[in-house]
Order: structure tokens, then sequence, then C-alpha cells
């Protein structure tokens, strides 16, 4: 019989975060996530494989870590970001003045005031082989980028500081000078204080590496750190795609302009009206149309959409449209949009799973590829050349690439497998049955997720401890996937329950925007009934409930011990429990403003949100945790809610992990994290 998972697996996972087919569609680039047990570093690695699936995965990067895997046009070249030491052709030919402090470095290479190199272009060439060579040596490093059409030319999105802010960085990295802003959009989650260094696009010549900077094309916006500009170089090679936010105050909305401008920089063109977020555009092959993925800036429970921009300035006032339609289902964040012909397919949320759409230039968007059932979902995806590379994760089996011809995703055709990333782990380990449950919440039908244990019979049942675990967003959702965390739980026969609960995305607009403006009543009304139902069907022993969730899955839990004892212990993650003091605090102040209106116009709104408030009727055991430089939520947050709670003697337990933002990233930190929640589970389950 297997084993349960140990905390201590965690390090022999192998996670795959992002893909790229080739042009040709023969082969797929791919990063994968590993854990250095002993430096207690997450090691991101580059590997390519054919996507016949005739051979294993090769692993081509093999020093530091690697991100954004791109082919050139013709594959024989694969760039990728990296904030690797620089590369030893550049820095013999520095001069010392440019080398000094330069990249966190001095003439000779040493570490000098940042602790890290910063990201930096760089390129394997596959025909002749050998290591990767750097492209780019910008100054404050390089985010984003896109190869031109011949390959010999990359646009890169760089910072570009005058003189006066250059001076400034330097005291604030070697002298740890004051912050000094006087942007509305002061920090961002992952990315800190915030300044005004404007950054902007830059051809570079891949064998000189001399830049040009494109004057016109710039950033910009509250929302430009999660986005970046996201360059595209077209097809035809006479414009490159980028997004900005050039409105009145654009630190002041979530409007993201698709800008296109030629490779010289001049005749910049503007796609959009300023009515969208617009994010990854795709160019079609012709270099004539841009797909793009647009959301509502004021309103992020309207689903996301596929539009097509027409790049060539001949279609007058209708420049773009959606091909959503009546689909009412939002874009998923996994994954790019592809082309193929004249159709987009794009990764789409319906009804608690992650499955691929096509949207073609008429008619209605079509599901495709059934043979993804209803027990897996994709949590990755592109399309080149003709081949579809997915990531499928699956509750018992893991996430790993398949690959199928793009004319054949209508077909019901069974992909071909490409990556066997954990089976040696998984084959020896527990791993949960998920089954959908459905429940009657208040009049609405509310889907959730229930992970079993490997030993328990849902038809012949004895009762199980429940881990209620509540997901972020809150305009996210559930779906099969694999999770270390789930069968970790079940592996100690827990059943976790995940709550797709009303606010959650995948189910329509109608039923995601319930919320809007009122957060909590109805996530946590839905909670509850997910889990009596489980206690109905004697699934739950209904003694030993828990509850946790990260995010605005902590917001949730926190309404949840504010309005029932129903949970034997409880832990709310990261966080926000009091809008009124988190509004400028934290990096959302434009998402509390459309959809609560601004704190001191509408007081009633925010307190109603916040569950501090209702403190006073907490009795649950109540874990606590935080990141010591998470913006999205501040640990002041979860400061005030330890101590309310502790202050009446209720039992409660604070742990915040330092310089972490709003996620946990080192894997120590992970599997502490996974042993805190345990533990205290533990602690206050009444046949501990």
């Amino acid at each position: 019989m297997s084993d349960p998972f140990e905390v201590e697996d965690f390090y022999d996972l192998t996670l795959v975060t992002d893909l790229a087919v080739s042009p040709d569609g023969e082969r797929v680039a791919f990063v994968a996530d590993e854990f250095d047990r002993a430096d207690d570093e997450r090691r991101s690695s580059l590997f390519v494989a054919p996507t016949d699936g005739s051979r294993d995965p090769h692993r081509l990067s093999r020093a530091s870590d690697a991100s954004a895997p791109s082919w050139s046009p013709d594959g024989s070249k694969l760039a990728f970001s990296a904030a690797r030491d620089t590369d030893a052709e550049i820095a013999v030919t520095r001069d010392d003045a440019d080398a000094e402090n330069r990249d966190g470095e001095d003439a000779d290479g040493e570490n000098g005031t940042d602790d890290e190199p910063k990201p930096q272009i760089w390129a394997f060439d596959l025909e002749r082989g050998g290591d990767a060579r750097q492209i780019t040596d910008f100054e404050e490093g390089a985010r984003g980028f896109d190869w031109g059409p011949e390959g010999d030319r990359l646009v890169v999105a760089a910072r570009d500081p005058t003189e006066d802010q250059r001076e400034y960085l330097e005291s604030r990295r070697e002298d740890d000078g004051p912050i000094e802003t006087e942007r509305l959009q002061h920090k961002f989650d992952g990315h800190g204080w915030l300044d005004d260094v404007r950054t902007y696009l830059f051809v570079v010549d891949c064998e000189t590496r001399e830049t040009t900077r494109l004057d016109d094309a710039y950033g910009g916006g509250a929302r430009e750190p999660a986005t970046g500009l996201s360059p595209a170089w077209s097809p035809s090679g006479d414009r490159i795609a980028f997004l900005s936010n050039r409105t009145e105050r654009p630190d002041d909305n979530y409007v993201m302009d698709l800008y296109t401008v030629s490779p010289d920089g001049s005749d910049l063109h503007k796609l959009t009206d300023s009515d969208l977020t617009a994010g990854r555009p795709r160019w079609h092959p012709d270099g004539d149309r841009l797909a793009f993925v647009g959301s509502d800036p004021e309103n992020w429970y309207r689903p996301s959409e596929v539009y097509v921009a027409d790049a060539t300035g001949e279609s007058g006032d209708e420049r773009y449209e959606s091909r959503s339609g009546d689909l009412d289902r939002t874009v998923a964040r996994y994954g790019a949009l592809g082309w193929h012909g004249d159709d987009v397919y794009a990764a789409v949320g319906d009804e608690g799973l992650t499955r691929l759409v096509r949207f073609g230039e008429d008619g209605d968007p079509e599901r495709t590829f059934e043979a993804q059932g209803r027990d897996r979902t994709v949590e990755g995806f592109d399309l080149r050349g003709g081949r579809a590379v997915v990531a499928l994760a699956e509750p018992e089996r893991g996430k790993d690439l398949h690959a199928l011809d793009a004319g054949r995703l209508g077909d019901n055709a069974d992909p071909t497998r490409l990556t066997a990333l954990n089976d040696d782990l998984l084959a020896d380990r527990r791993t949960p049955e998920c089954r959908r449950v459905t429940v009657d919440s208040e009049g609405d039908e509310i889907e959730t997720l229930a992970y079993l244990p490997d030993d328990f019979d849902p038809e012949d049942p004895d009762p199980r401890p429940v881990v209620a675990s509540i997901h972020g967003g809150p305009i996210s959702y559930d779906a099969p996937t694999f999770s270390f965390d789930f069968s970790y739980w079940t592996g100690r026969g827990y059943v976790v329950l995940r709550t797709n609960y009303r606010g959650s995305s995948s189910y329509g607009r109608e039923f995601s925007e319930q919320i809007r403006g009122e957060w909590g009543p109805r996530e946590t009304a839905d909670v509850l009934a997910g889990v009596e139902e489980l206690v109905a069907r004697d699934w739950a022993d209904s003694d030993r409930l828990f509850a946790t969730g990260f995010s605005y899955g902590g917001i949730t839990t926190g309404y949840l011990v504010a309005e029932t004892d129903r949970f034997a212990a409880a832990a709310a993650e990261h966080g926000v429990y009091d809008f009124r003091s988190a509004f400028g605090t934290d990096d959302s102040h434009v998402w509390w403003e459309n959809d609560f209106g601004l704190p001191w116009e509408n007081e009633e709104g925010y307190d109603a949100a916040s569950s501090i408030l209702d403190v006073g009727d907490v009795e649950t055991p109540l874990l606590v945790t935080a990141g010591g430089e998470d913006w999205r939520c501040p640990p002041s947050q979860s400061e005030q809610l330890y101590v309310s709670v502790k202050k009446q003697g209720v039992p409660a337990r604070l742990v915040v992990y330092p310089d972490e933002h709003h996620n946990i990233g080192d894997p120590d930190r992970a599997t502490h994290r996974l042993g805190e929640l345990t533990e205290w589970f533990e602690r206050h389950d009444p046949e501990s």
C-alpha cells in the first residue's frame, strides 16, 4: 500500500509554470520549478520536448533560474528572462565606470550593494549549442520582450531613469535613503514602493547589443506592475504592439490600452478606447490583426472576453470587437491566446473547470477539447504551427504537458502525454479522489469539490474531519487539480472541501456579481452550506470541522469565525479584516473604490465588509498568518485580527513571514506554513 505524503515530500515535486510552442509546432519549451533542499531555494529550469512525444524532455538550462521562454521565428534560438551573473563577454568589455555598482556588481563581478543581479534577456543558440548568451544589459533590468520577424532583433521593455531619478534610486539602494513619491499608486505587491521612472520599449540588436529607445512607446498606470508592457512584434515586422495607460489620471484606474508603433519609434496608433483592461496580445500570422484579452476596468466581476483588433487602420471606428458573444464565461488566467487559421483559441473558466474554447470569426464561441473531461483542468496553454500544448492537472496524477494537432481539438481526440514529471513520487504516495458536490444555499445552486482520502468510501462512509479550504479572489474558482496541500491532508484522513461560493467566476456574470459591494454574507452562507452537506452525507464528523483560506479565503475565514462557532479551529491567511484602515495602505485603492466607493463617502459599506467590527463574537481558536512585505493584504491587518481575538482570551496564534509578499515562496516557508496549519487543527481537534 502507498504511503501518505510527508511535509518533506514537497521538496521532491517538479512543477510546470510556463510553456511556449515553437513556430513550427514541433517542440515545446517549458519552465519547471524544482526545490533545492540544502539551500532552501526554488530553482526554475528550462526544458525542451518534442510535441510528438518521441523522447523525454531535455534540460536546457543548468545555471540560475529561467522564465518566459520565447522561440525565435525560425526556431533556431530560444530566449528567456533570467537574473544571472553577468555574461563573461559583457563583463570583460565594460569599463570601470560602467561596471561599478551595475546589477549589484563591482568591476570584478562580486556582489556589491544589491543582493541579486537584475533580470536580463538571454538566448540559447540551439543550432550551435553551448551556454546561453546574454542579449540585454539594462541597468534596471528587462521586463517583457519579443523577437523581431528576422530573429536578429528583440523588442524589450525596460525602465530608463533620468539622472535625477538615478540619484534617487542609488540613494535608496546604497544608503537606505528615504522613500519619496508623488504617485497615487505608490506601492504594488511584489514590486514594493513605486517610483516615477518610466518604462520604455527598446529595440535591441541581438549581435551587437545596441539599443534604440522608442520614445513614444512607454507604459504607465496602476495596472502596469501587473501586466507590464507586453510587447509583441508583428510577423510582417512593421508594427510592435504594447500596453499603456495614457488617461488623465492613470494611477486612478485600471485601464490598459493597446497601442502599436513602428519599429523605428514613429507612427504611434492607439487601438482601444480606454474602456478595457487589455492584455496578452497575440498577432495573427498574417500580421493584420491582434487578438487580446479585455476586461472591464471598473467591474472585475464581468467576465473577461477575447477581442480581435484590426491593426491596419482601415476599419474606421470598429477597430476592435469581442468574439465572446453570449458565452458569459471569463478567459482564464492560464496560458496565451492561440491562432489557428482565423480562429482564436483560449483557456476559459467554465463551471468550475478551465477548458479550451474556440472563438471563430462568425457564430458563437465553441467549447472544444472534450477529451479533457470534467476531472482534470487546464493550467497552461499555447498553440503555434498547428500544434496545441496544454498543461493538464488532475488530483490523482499531478500536472503534465499534453499535445495534439489543433485541427483535432474538436474531435474528442486523446492528446499525447509529453511529460511525467512526478510519476515516481506519486506512485508511492496516496492521492485523493475528487468529487463534485452540488448544494443549495439560500436558493442558489452552489458547486463544491470534495477531495477524499484514498481509503474513504463515499457510498459507505465513515465520517472524517473536514478542512474547508476557501479559494482567494474572490473572482476566481476551484477546479479539480493536483495540490500538495490537499494530498497531504487527505493522506492524514481529512476530507478537503473547496466551495465555489457566490462571487466566484466561471459561472457567469450574474453569479459572480452578486457580491459586488457587499462582501461576506453570501460567501459565508455558501461555505457553511457545503460543510453541512458533507455532514448530512456522513462524510464529515460534525465535531471535527476546520476552516482556512488564503487572501480572499482569509477574508472569508474572518467572516466565518465572526458569524459562527461551527468550526473547531480556523486559520485566516494573508487577509484583510478592516477595510477602512486597509484603504491606502495596500495596493488596491482603485478596486475598493470600484466596489465600495470611497471610505469617507460609504462608511457603512466599508464597515459591513470588515469582520474586525464583529470580532467580539469570535470564539473559534484562530491562527492568523501574514507576509511581512505583503502590499495586497498588509500584515497590519493580520495583527489587528490577532490582537483583537487574543485580547478576549480566545486561543490565537500569529505567524508572520518576513520579506514575503502576497504569497509563500521559499520551500521551507511553504512547508512551515502547511505544518503550522495542520498542527493548529490537530491541537484543537476534539479527538486529539
